[in-house]
């Protein structure tokens, strides 16, 4: 299983591994390390460290990763490879198929940046020419998280339309993060949890938040959790300290007690235009039912039906986004019904036992070819 870094695939994959473990399968994960590669070896997975720069557009830097996995294949000659992320695919898929490996897994778990553009560009018509090489065969598998991804595959033939999986996002285990109503406190929390890059809408909801402060500082804190990014595009750590003053904007940085903080908040927001696959924080936050507010993009509108557990709002709209936030600060009965409904989406969609038995499955039809 080839990730950017090991502590996606602790927040992300492990799940699937683990199973897979149990299955029989024995499973090698590919990643940087992040200093939590003992935590991977702890619960009885290898792990190979992977030379990569998950946000480097340097050609000398992936052509490495590239013949590093080159060299890997032939090594280890894997059944199956699994590979999670546009830029695993890109080098990963080539690898593989130069290399003869059997069996090909790609997880699309969004396609980021780079394909948020309206027009394509070279690069974007290039990558795809490399995918479609790789990936236009028998015994490549993809798996996607939202319907435009596979529709953009599918169109630009990139893929055999045999081999097409489909999960609502990589699942959440429902029994760790079970219901919870949200706390009776005279604060009301507004949670946003992901990298502090500005495609992610961490600007947009600190301008809503600063458009709120006169009506509600002092009754309601805009809770931001995540750690700062090597993307070029990336907030600065500079430009957050200017907006938050740790007492109506917090700035958390990255957190590993995210299903704490979610318990203790109220209302989760999420103005992404970023082109997610479906967003992990939005998932877990229906688990434990609290209502989400988020844009009506890619990835992010699969998470939400508007006006049953949440509300979707137009992207880069800071004045729509404090239209919602303020019928749902005023109301709440209307956070209860709502957040009861987020529970209910999270166990008819994003349960770990659903995407982990459909990897399951693509597995098991590869090593039948």
């Amino acid at each position: 299983m080839v990730v950017n870094e090991d502590r996606f695939f602790l927040s992300h994959r492990k799940d699937i591994a683990l199973y897979a473990q149990k299955r029989g399968y024995e499973v090698t994960l590919v990643a940087k390390n992040t200093g939590r590669r003992n935590e991977v070896e702890a619960l009885g997975l290898k792990m190979i460290e992977l030379p990569i720069n998950p946000t480097g557009e340097n050609i000398k830097e992936e052509l490495k990763t590239f013949r590093f996995l080159m060299r890997l294949y032939r090594q280890e000659r894997p059944d199956i490879v699994h590979h999670v992320g546009l830029k695993n695919i890109l080098w990963g898929s080539l690898a593989a198929r130069l290399t003869g490996v059997h069996g090909v897994v790609n997880a699309v778990s969004g396609l980021g940046i780079l394909f948020s553009q309206e027009k394509q560009t070279v690069m974007q018509k290039a990558i795809l020419s490399v995918i479609r090489f790789s990936c236009h065969r028998k015994n490549v598998a993809t798996i996607f998280q939202n319907e435009e991804d596979r529709t953009l595959f599918l169109e630009k033939n990139i893929i055999r339309k045999g081999n097409v999986y489909y999960t609502r996002g990589s699942g959440v285990d429902l029994k760790e993060y079970s219901y919870m109503p949200e706390p009776e406190t005279d604060m009301l929390q507004i949670i946003f949890t992901a990298r502090m890059v500005a495609e992610k809408g961490v600007k947009v909801l600190i301008e809503a938040a600063e458009k709120l402060k006169d009506r509600y500082n002092g009754k309601v804190r805009f809770v931001l959790c995540g750690g700062l990014s090597s993307n070029p595009l990336a907030i600065q750590e500079s430009y957050l300290k200017e907006h938050c003053d740790g007492k109506y904007i917090c700035w958390l940085g990255h957190r590993s007690d995210i299903k704490e903080l979610l318990e203790q908040s109220h209302i989760m927001c999420f103005p992404s235009y970023y082109r997610e696959g479906v967003p992990k924080s939005l998932i877990e936050a229906a688990a434990i039912g609290r209502l989400i507010v988020t844009t009506d993009s890619i990835g992010c509108k699969d998470t939400v039906i508007d006006g049953y557990n949440g509300f979707l709002v137009p992207v880069k709209d800071s004045n729509a986004l404090v239209e919602k936030l303020t019928l749902l600060i005023e109301d709440g009965t209307l956070r209860h019904t709502m957040g009861i409904n987020s529970r209910k989406m999270a166990e008819k969609y994003f349960s770990i036992d659903t995407v982990i038995a459909e990897h399951m499955k693509v597995y098991e039809n590869l090593l039948k070819d």
